[in-house]
């Protein structure tokens, strides 16, 4: 049992018990400078408070819990891959390495040591099988699902995975919470931010991790869509796409980031109208209910966790996903994961390579 001392990882242990299952707990020491925002997001990398209460919570219940450091492990992976992707002008998205090379990747190797059969975390998503084949379905609260985060998932890591609040809302939990005792858990708010950069600065935390930040990525153009020359900018890799405050430059109307050329340290500017698109490529996908595709395949295209996505058609096209929406979507941004969904379940995902 993956727990993190917050409520969700909590209330999934309390109902595991309930259902006969003997648990193992495992928290991940992943981040020193981590705050409490963490506690509360079931990200696993949590500071030391965390990781004493998710202590506390398991001796409560009686079964055995075990901290697993994996500091080096996350700074070669997440953090490199959030850093190497801003420089390259993407815009990352870390919870989905970490899923899969950390938190999976960690824990199925801790529950083969320990000889557990599955493990289990407090995610809001369900586990289907169909046909030989296991994929994810969007949690039935779809205010707090968190498929679009799980698409890399292995086969092998979805048969010997458990999610017991996919079929809760998170009213519901909270309310499991505070009926067992745990009144102030029930309560505690949660945060949105990375779980490495708890108050939501990238660039502050881009300036602090790489050497002569400033000075390898200074100014540069903001050039329009003709090419144009209209401004200077601080760098690129303060930018992502669909950005339109803090630019700093007045053109007589709202503009947009619509491309990063990280060769020429140019930041191109559009209108709304001009930040829209159909067509994207992706790479490094994986695919869940469908073990390939032959043929063209309609789906609901999700190009960030908040968005509802659009439809879309999905063909293979040599080794990425050719992806084109039926109609215009603003904002698709290349490092981003594109999540593919029939019928609230999970076709797959990957990483948007290109726009068009």
């Amino acid at each position: 049992m993956a727990m993190s001392g917050g409520i969700d990882s909590t209330v999934a242990a309390m109902l595991l018990i309930d259902q006969g299952y003997e648990l193992e707990g495992v928290t991940f020491r992943s981040w020193d400078n981590i705050s409490k925002a963490c506690m509360d997001k079931e990200t696993g990398c949590c500071n030391v408070d965390a990781i004493f209460e998710a202590k506390a919570i398991a001796d409560q219940f009686g079964f055995p819990h075990q901290i697993l450091d994996i500091r080096k492990h996350f700074e070669s992976t997440v953090i490199a891959n959030f850093v190497s992707e801003y420089l390259a002008g993407r815009t990352p998205n870390p919870c989905v390495v970490c899923n899969s090379d950390i938190k999976w990747g960690e824990i199925i190797k801790k529950a083969d040591e320990l000889n557990c059969e599955f493990i289990a975390t407090g995610h809001y998503a369900q586990v289907i099988e169909e046909n030989g084949r296991y994929f994810i379905k969007k949690g039935k609260d779809t205010t707090k699902d968190q498929s679009y985060f799980l698409w890399s998932l292995t086969q092998e890591n979805l048969k010997r995975t458990l999610f017991p609040l996919g079929e809760l809302l998170k009213t519901e939990v909270r309310e499991i919470a505070f009926n067992k005792g745990y009144e102030k858990l029930s309560k505690k708010r949660e945060s949105q931010e990375i779980c490495f950069i708890p108050d939501n600065d990238y660039r502050r935390f881009l300036r602090e991790r790489v050497p002569d930040f400033e000075t390898r990525f200074g100014p540069g153009e903001f050039v329009d869509t003709a090419g144009k020359v209209v401004g200077k900018h601080k760098g690129y890799p303060n930018y992502t796409i669909g950005q339109r405050k803090g630019l700093e430059i007045a053109l007589g109307q709202p503009m947009y980031v619509t491309q990063i050329i990280p060769r020429t340290n140019t930041v191109v500017l559009g209108t709304r109208d001009e930040l829209h698109s159909k067509l994207f490529y992706v790479e490094k996908f994986n695919l869940m209910r469908f073990q390939d595709i032959n043929t063209e395949v309609e789906v609901l295209a999700k190009i960030r966790y908040r968005s509802p996505g659009g439809m879309a058609r999905m063909t293979l096209e040599g080794k990425l996903l050719r992806v084109e929406y039926y109609n215009p979507i603003d904002s698709i941004t290349p490092g981003q994961s594109a999540v593919f969904y029939q019928d609230d379940c999970l076709v797959g995902g990957g990483v948007i390579e290109r726009v068009g």
